[in-house]
C-alpha cells in the first residue's frame, strides 16, 4: 500500500511539480495509524529522492529557471521560519481558507488561454517581486503546512508568463533545499519513520521520472487545463474537510 502511495507521489511529483505530500501524509494517517507530525516527518524524507528524481527529468530537458529559482528561495527560506513562528499567533482557519480561496483563483484563471512566451530576463523589480512571492508562499506553507508548489507553479505562469513546463521544473529546485534542511531536522528529532519513507520513495522515484516525461510532451494548453483542475479539486477538499471537521483540515506536507 505504501508503495502505491509512493506511485501517486512521483506522478504528482513529476507532472505537476509537487512534492507529492498531498498524497503522503493521508496515506500515512490511513495506512500506519501514524499521527500528523510523524506523517509529516515521514513524508518529508520520502519526498525529498522523489523530488530530486523529478528534478533531474525537468533538467535534461532544460526546464528549470535558474535565476527564478534563486530569488524564490531566498523569500521562501525567510518565509517558512517566519510563518513557523506565526502559527501560534494567527488563527489558522481563516488563513486555511485564504489559501483556498488563492487556489481556487488561481484555478479558475488557468482554464483560460494564457501568454507562456517566458521570461528570459530578470530585472531588479522582477528580482523584488520573487523574492516578496516566495516569502508570502514560505510563510504560507510553513503555518499551513501546504506545498508552496502549489501556489508557485501558477504565480510563475499567470504573472511571468513562464512555460508551465519550466514553471513546475523551477517549483522543484526550489523545494529541494526545503525538503533537505527539514528531513535533517526531523532526523534530529526523531521524528521520521525511516522504512516508510524508503518504501514510498522506492517507487515514486521511479514514477516521477515517468511523470516528469509525461509533462514535457504536454501541450502549455493541456498542462494549464490539468494543473487547473488539480488547484480546484484540492481547494474543494480542503474546503469540504474544513466545514467536516471544523477545524483546519489535515496539512499536507510543506514541498
Amino acid at each position: 500500500m505504501l508503495m502505491g502511495f509512493g506511485i501517486g507521489a512521483g506522478l504528482l511529483s513529476g507532472m505537476f511539480g509537487l512534492g507529492g505530500g498531498i498524497i503522503i501524509v493521508p496515506g500515512l494517517m490511513f495506512a500506519l495509524k501514524m499521527d500528523q507530525r510523524r506523517a509529516h516527518g515521514t513524508s518529508l524524507a520520502g519526498v525529498l529522492p522523489i523530488s530530486m528524481a523529478s528534478i533531474m527529468t525537468y533538467w535534461a530537458h532544460d526546464h528549470i529557471n535558474w535565476t527564478v529559482t534563486i530569488w524564490l528561495a531566498i523569500g521562501s527560506i525567510v518565509g517558512a521560519l517566519v510563518g513557523a513562528r506565526l502559527l501560534t499567533v494567527l488563527p489558522k482557519r481563516v488563513l486555511t481558507m485564504l489559501f483556498v480561496a488563492v487556489l481556487a483563483i488561481a484555478g479558475i484563471r488557468m482554464f483560460f488561454e494564457i501568454d507562456t512566451t517566458g521570461v528570459t530576463v530578470i530585472d531588479a523589480g522582477s528580482a523584488v517581486a520573487l523574492v516578496v512571492i516566495g516569502f508570502f508562499v514560505g510563510a504560507l506553507a510553513g503555518m499551513l503546512g501546504i506545498g508552496g508548489g502549489l501556489i508557485t507553479v501558477p504565480i510563475m505562469i499567470i504573472i511571468f508568463h513562464v512555460p508551465p513546463a519550466v514553471a513546475k521544473g523551477t517549483a522543484l529546485a526550489v523545494v529541494i533545499p526545503t525538503a533537505l534542511s527539514g528531513t535533517l531536522q526531523n532526523l534530529s528529532n526523531k521524528n521520521t519513520d525511516l522504512t516508510a519513507a524508503f518504501l514510498v520513495s522506492v517507487t515514486g522515484i521511479f514514477a516521477a521520472v515517468i511523470g516528469g516525461w509525461i509533462a514535457s510532451m504536454m501541450s502549455a494548453a493541456l498542462s494549464n487545463f490539468l494543473f487547473a483542475v488539480l488547484l480546484v479539486v484540492i481547494a474543494a477538499r480542503m474546503l469540504l474537510q474544513l466545514r467536516k471537521t471544523g477545524s483546519t483540515p489535515i496539512a499536507e506536507d510543506a514541498t
